[in-house]
């Protein structure tokens, strides 16, 4: 889906870089598998850009940002990290991926912003598309890591992106290790 511009108070916030895009990704051989090319669709949850309002908060008209399925707060901080997600996606390859205890994943980036270092958490899925041999690889969140949402520390099982897209490609589960 391409998600459309967001006005506030005369500023535009262009979305374009959220906008879906076909991604090749190239799986060294490793054990018994050969090097291996996997096709992917990206696309980006609104809720890379937007948040749920909190418990009694006011919310001004004018921040609320209509999807297909649900209406959110815009969010000015989740809306500035997300620049960063094609670039994030497209290097997942090199990336530590971790199991949540939903079914999908994450993976972390630290982040240097003027000096301040970030805990950025992307949670993605990846899933077998219609088209043949392709994959879906949906980015369901992302936001900062701070003291309000830890939980996903707990229990990290790591796991490498060519294993869960051999495992999804293949119709097998993936399953954290114990």
């Amino acid at each position: 889906m391409k998600w459309r511009l967001f006005s506030h108070q005369g500023v535009s916030y262009d979305l374009s870089h959220l906008d879906p895009f076909e991604w090749y990704y190239t799986a060294r051989a490793r054990g018994k598998r050969s090097e291996r090319t996997y096709r992917f669709h990206v696309t980006f949850s609104m809720h890379c850009f937007t948040r749920g309002s909190l418990i009694d908060e006011k919310v001004s008209e004018g921040l609320w940002y209509e999807g297909p399925r649900e209406k959110r707060v815009f969010c000015f901080d989740r809306y500035e990290l997300s620049r960063q997600l094609p670039a994030i996606i497209r290097s997942l390859g090199d990336r530590n991926c971790y199991h949540t205890s939903h079914g999908n994943f994450f993976t972390v980036e630290l982040i240097t912003e003027e000096g301040k270092r970030i805990e950025y958490e992307v949670y993605f899925d990846v899933i077998r598309a219609g088209r043949k041999g392709w994959l879906n690889l949906i980015v369901n969140s992302a936001y900062e890591r701070t003291k309000d949402n830890e939980t996903a520390r707990l229990r990290k099982r790591k796991i490498h992106l060519d294993v869960i897209a051999y495992n999804r490609q293949s119709g097998k589960g993936v399953h954290p290790g114990r």
